[in-house]
């Protein structure tokens, strides 16, 4: 990253390079992330789109269930897209689709014995892997710059209000 913006500032000593320092880093980052992401629920048999549902889910509390409605909140995706997922991890036995008491025509999804220990188990391995990448900051960085990514993040039009 440093041989770029160098480079860029020997092209373009016009410009201020800061944008390029800072989001080329995160990119990269981001991209890391990803793998080490994709490792750690490759380990446990879960792909990350379930660990998304899954973890919505637990992250409920106990009964861990919530309405496909709070699910397409929680994760981001459209309508069919949940739809489609909650099939899929209902055939694995991750999920079990019940009844809405509260509205005859609703249903809940709710994670089964066998979905709260896969993502239990992916998310002990996630944190595991991510914490040995911040071994080379100390506790005090650590909380600085997640301080920093936080005013950053809600600076971002997509995460205002």
């Amino acid at each position: 990253m440093d041989e770029l913006v160098e480079a860029w500032a020997r092209e373009r000593a016009d410009l201020d390079l800061a944008p390029v320092e800072v989001f080329s880093r995160i990119g990269r980052l981001a991209r890391q992330l990803d793998r080490v992401r994709r490792e750690a629920f490759t380990e446990h048999r879960i792909e990350s789109w379930e660990f998304d549902v899954l973890a919505a889910l637990r992250r409920a509390g106990d009964p861990y269930q919530l309405s496909p409605g709070r699910l397409i909140r929680e994760t981001l995706v459209t309508s069919g897209t949940m739809t489609n997922r909650v099939d899929r991890l209902t055939d694995r036995g991750l999920v079990e689709r019940l009844p809405d008491p509260h509205d005859r025509r609703g249903v809940l999804v709710r994670l089964t014995p066998a979905g709260k220990e896969a993502v239990d188990s992916a998310f002990e391995a996630l944190l595991a892997s991510e914490r040995a990448l911040l071994t080379v900051l100390d506790e005090r960085d650590r909380a600085r710059l997640a301080t920093l990514l936080r005013s950053l993040m809600g600076s971002l039009p997509t995460n205002r209000g």
